[in-house]
């Protein structure tokens, strides 16, 4: 079991290397995928015998390259390579390979991929279904549980999405500074959304989606071996540790989501808290501050908070002002609106957050927040109005048993008055 574990493991890290190489020399999607997976299936069947090679993803860079280019002979009815018993049997072949591989050359492979899965022309779920297919390995089937969809329409997904690349013309040469700046963020963002995913999920979804949130975090960890002095990536990095550390403690028993005052802090985990930590302390030395950093520095005055009431809400409040000159949106606002409301009141915070009220009258999280305002100052006829549109406009079964506490609560207070 163990050595079936370390080939599982080898597989899974080689992946993005190797078909992000694969797809440099023969610029087919499809083509790179298949090579690769064959390319898995020898590594099963002669490392076991013949111990692991020196350099996993060289090994699979040069066999996968090899069944490619016995396809396209095949295809083209010229002469196929040898049998499987020679091109198996390399012995240190792939360490010619390895050598080839220049540190530059495999960045911008692994850039490309990733950028090629956050293609614009992609809709944000395409773009996740692809990236989750092809860097990360998933099935169609898991990746179908995830989104509750059918198999068949995940499939039709992926291959939309791989056909828009494919008509898209994407380059293969190397980016220049520019676009290698702009890959980046696309890339960036896309890992976010994958995070997403997995860190929104409540109820029943919460483990079947907690994949996802692992996966981007492997992602973030690849890319910043990749941009090792690039302080958003760091950011981004420190910030989806950082969130990802409460996932313990973000759901009670039946599912339900718990609010960060309420959360048992002791469930927290202490290992990606202190990584997260200590790569947004490394990020803001560099001084050259993005909404990553700025969310992840957030993220670290909680986790620096041993108690809900150590919390340096002034901190946060000057964080998410600097967020709101940095990306400036209503949703930031009314995040802010929360410190707001712990330093200065629920007044002060629900005149900050009204002006919001046309840009936000389909979210979620603008009336949960407006509702709990309003019944902190004893207002709760216009608090269970706000409660009741927040229920509406629920994205899951666990947001809106959240907000039916709230009114629940309202109702015995009212009962409570009445009898009195």
């Amino acid at each position: 079991m163990a050595e079936i574990a370390w080939i599982h493991a080898a597989l899974t890290s080689a992946r993005p290397q190797a078909i992000s190489a694969l797809l440099r020399y023969f610029r087919d999607l499809d083509l790179a995928e298949e090579a690769y997976q064959e390319a898995c299936l020898r590594a099963l069947r002669t490392w076991p015998q013949n111990g692991p090679p020196r350099d996993p993803a060289a090994w699979l860079i040069f066999v996968g390259r090899n069944v490619a280019l016995d396809q396209i002979r095949r295809r083209s009815k010229q002469e196929a390579l040898p049998d499987e018993d020679r091109i198996s049997d390399l012995g240190d072949a792939e360490s010619d390979v390895a050598e080839r591989l220049d540190g530059a050359h495999y960045r911008d492979d692994i850039l490309r991929l990733l950028f090629i899965c956050c293609h614009p022309d992609l809709p944000a779920t395409q773009q996740i279904a692809l990236a989750l297919r092809i860097v990360s390995g998933l099935t169609v089937k898991q990746i179908a549980r995830a989104f509750l969809v059918g198999e068949s329409a995940m499939e039709q997904r992926i291959t939309r999405a791989k056909a828009r690349v494919a008509a898209a013309n994407v380059p293969f040469e190397t980016p220049g500074p520019v676009e290698r700046a702009e890959r980046l963020a696309a890339v960036a963002a896309m890992i976010y959304l994958v995070f997403n995913e997995g860190y929104s999920a409540s109820g029943a979804e919460a483990d079947r989606r907690r994949p996802f949130s692992e996966e981007a975090i492997r992602l973030a960890r690849l890319l910043l071996r990749l941009f090792q002095s690039e302080p958003e990536i760091m950011g981004l990095t420190a910030l989806m540790l950082l969130q990802h550390a409460r996932a313990a403690a973000r759901l009670d028993a039946s599912g339900t989501i718990v609010l960060l005052d309420d959360q048992d802090r002791l469930l927290w985990d202490r290992h990606l808290i202190a990584e997260g930590l200590a790569l947004i302390d490394k990020a803001m030395r560099h001084r050259r501050p993005g909404p990553y950093q700025i969310q992840a520095a957030i993220a670290a005055v909680h986790a620096r908070a041993p108690r809900p009431q150590d919390t340096d809400w002034a901190q946060i409040d000057l964080l998410y002002a600097t967020l709101e000159h940095i990306q400036p949106s209503p949703v930031v606002t009314l995040n802010r609106a929360v410190a707001v409301a712990k330093l200065r009141g629920a007044e002060a915070a629900l005149a900050m957050i009204e002006p919001l009220e046309t840009a936000l009258s389909g979210y979620f999280h603008f009336f949960g927040l407006k509702g709990g305002l309003l019944m902190q100052l004893g207002r709760s006829r216009e608090a269970r109005t706000a409660f009741d549109r927040a229920i509406a406009l629920a994205n899951t079964a666990s947001e809106a048993a959240h907000i039916r506490q709230h009114i629940d609560r309202l109702i015995r207070e009212s009962e409570v008055s009445g009898a009195g």
